[in-house]
């Protein structure tokens, strides 16, 4: 999958340089295939080189915060949702053997082994997965479905972002009432401010409390451990639940209650996206080493640890995880949970925050406020707006639904199929791209589909029960994103339909007199003259001595060097034409990347420079193209956009804007 890398040609600036013709070629080479030699490095996001152990360490505090938390609440909420009955062996026996299972067959084979070789540049998510099938050219109308499944995929993780923080706090506060039921009353309280308090230190950034995630989280999986081989030490027969005839019994002994239950099964495999999506972050090997070495023996200890418990004491069906643990280490336990719990919801939040990046640059989403909270770390983001969204989502949804046994009705479906969908994106990735024959593919999409449309079934009764909160959130995020990119195209097709030739326009007003300075003309129709140029010349008759159009095009790869996002065109002399390029996860700076010509020779002075950026007020109107209720919200979106200069980052003090009115 070798990647087209446009490097820029070598100008200078000048009043009177030697001509080369109205328009010099573009420079192209290709560059060297990265996609497998960062997918399996142990490379840092910056390319410098960190220790396996360090990311290991680092995947097992962001990584596997979401799966490292389900043992609080999935075993509970398989005996209780379906109400099973505890006294019978082959119900504890049969959910221990089903989750061994699921975490085999989820986890390690279809995430580990396959679905994490699908990365685009060493970046994973079900967007990065998105956009290496994005449609090109013919392909367009054969994808289109499939890429508003991505889309769809996306907008239900946001709904996911919003659950995890929520059950996952509650759930470990409501462990107190393994001690006293004094605070009951207070439990809501207690959740509501450590999410409120988690929210607020957002904008400081993760770098500071990410130091000692992994710490906690590796006292997290060692207690898991310990609790889970107490038991087992106990009642080592329930060992025997590893057999796959366990589970088969279980779903003998009443069929349709133990299909059902298939939907609180799946809480233990939660994170598998998670795993996909943070790939970027600390690359495959640490995140495989660490499932299993570390995070699979211990769940599986902790898991079949609650079914042995159970085989003794059908009553700990309640609560199993806090019986796990002597009554005076519960107060402890709960404030590890706690700790745990908001770990566990950090990387949920920080997983927001890059997918809402992700999906400004693939212009899905409107300009919006982002932070960068980390000079080091180009991942570290900080979204105020996304921030205090999911800040009021998850206080409400707490005050809403009051436990964390009825989160739990709420939880699963959004997983579910977002998991069937990067069944489904994968299958269209290794058949078109990687040019696996359709046989091959389907030999192994179709069991892992199987077994998501499993899941997903058995999850669909939880729709009426709060199932339906998630799907609507995806539901009203896939409209609006779908209507912002569809505006979007057909704002450029009115604004292209007056645009004319660059070179017609120079022919034409060749005798303007030429002023000190620099003039950058932000505009993406590379060819064609700026409106505000256009402007410039028909009422000031006057050129800037150094004239740039530059136009920024977001890569279908995450991150671009930066020696090699420019491409320089020259026009005629003083005038040239600049593209550059930015990976999806990256922050557009076109300052940046104008000194960055400057020091290859190319005569940039930022401080003589005048940016002019072009201001579309769009209305509605009766030109064909939009539904008029997708017009209305596209005008609404449009008008809360952030502004292209603070999007560019561009100096606030060089900006002149040019309005124009565009109906569509």
């Amino acid at each position: 999958m070798s990647t087209k890398i446009r490097r820029v040609a070598l100008i200078t600036c000048g009043q009177a340089p030697t001509q080369v013709g109205k328009i010099a070629s573009i420079h192209n080479v290709s560059s060297q295939d990265l996609s497998s030699e960062q997918s399996t490095s142990s490379q840092g996001t910056h390319g410098h080189q960190v220790g396996m152990g360090t990311l290991a360490l680092g995947a097992l505090g962001i990584v596997y915060g979401d799966i490292g938390t389900s043992p609080l609440y999935a075993f509970r909420e398989a005996f209780h949702h379906q109400h099973l009955d505890a006294t019978n062996p082959v119900y504890a026996l049969g959910v221990a053997s089903v989750v061994f299972w699921a975490l085999i067959l989820i986890i390690s084979v279809k995430y580990l082994l396959f679905v994490m070789r699908a990365d685009n540049h060493g970046e994973g998510g079900i967007l990065a997965l998105t956009a290496m099938i994005m449609p090109k050219g013919s392909a367009s109308k054969k994808l289109s479905f499939a890429v508003a499944l991505g889309i769809f995929g996306t907008a239900l993780l946001y709904g996911d972002g919003l659950i995890t923080p929520a059950i996952s706090v509650l759930s470990a506060v409501e462990g107190v009432k393994e001690t006293t039921t004094a605070f009951d009353s207070l439990i809501i309280p207690i959740a509501v401010v450590i999410l409120a308090v988690l929210f607020l230190i957002q904008k400081r950034g993760t770098a500071g409390i990410g130091r000692v995630f992994g710490p906690i989280m590796v006292l997290w999986f060692a207690t898991l451990a310990g609790l889970g081989l107490n038991q087992i030490i106990q009642r080592p027969s329930v060992l025997k639940a590893i057999s796959p005839t366990y589970a088969y019994d279980f779903f003998m002994v009443s069929p349709m209650k133990s299909f059902l239950t298939l939907g609180s099964i799946f809480l233990v495999v939660t994170g598998g996206e998670a795993l996909y999506a943070d790939m970027g972050h600390f690359g495959r090997k640490p995140i495989q080493m660490t499932w299993y070495f570390a995070v699979l023996p211990a769940l599986l200890l902790n898991y079949f640890g609650q079914a042995a418990l159970i085989l003794s004491d059908p009553t700990a069906a309640e609560r199993p995880f806090f019986k796990l643990a002597p009554e005076w280490a519960i107060v402890p336990l709960v404030i590890l949970a706690t700790m745990a719990a908001v770990i566990a919801s950090q990387a949920l939040i920080s997983g927001a925050f890059s997918l809402t990046v992700q999906a400004v640059q693939l212009d899905y989403l409107p300009r919006i406020k982002i932070l960068h909270t980390s000079s080091d770390h180009r991942g570290q983001v900080y979204v105020p707006l996304v921030n205090w969204l999911l800040m009021f989502g998850c206080i409400g949804l707490v005050v809403t639904f009051k436990t964390s046994a009825n989160l739990a009705a709420a939880y699963g479906i959004a997983v579910t199929t977002t998991m069937a969908i990067t069944t489904a994106l994968f299958y269209i990735l290794a058949v078109n791209r990687w040019q696996w024959s359709k046989f091959k593919a389907l030999s192994i999409c179709v069991p892992l589909a199987i077994i998501d449309m499993a899941f997903l079934g058995a999850n669909i009764p939880k729709i009426p029960e709060g199932g339906w909160f998630p799907l609507i959130i995806a539901i009203f995020l896939l409209v609006q994103m779908m209507t912002w990119r569809k505006g979007r195209q057909l704002v450029a097709q009115r604004i292209n339909r007056g645009e004319r030739d660059i070179n017609d326009v120079l022919d034409e007003y060749g005798t303007v007199a030429k002023v000190p300075g620099t003039a950058v003309f932000m505009f993406k129709d590379l060819g064609k003259a700026p409106p505000a140029l256009v402007n410039n010349l028909k009422h000031n008759k006057v050129l800037h001595k150094c004239t740039l159009i530059v136009a920024v095009e977001t890569a279908d790869i995450p991150r671009v060097a930066l020696e090699e996002r420019s491409t320089v065109t020259r026009v005629e002399p003083g005038v040239f034409q600049i593209l550059l390029s930015f990976g999806f996860t990256e922050e557009p700076n076109v300052v940046e990347a104008l000194l960055a010509i400057k020091e290859r020779g190319f005569d940039f002075n930022l401080d003589d420079a005048t940016f002019f950026l072009g201001h579309e007020s769009v209305i509605s109107g009766k030109a064909p193209g939009m539904n008029p209720v997708f017009e209305h919200l596209f005008v609404i979106l449009n008008r809360g956009a952030d502004s292209a200069g603070r999007f560019f980052n561009l100096p606030n003090d060089k900006i002149f804007e040019v309005g124009s009115t565009v109906e569509i």
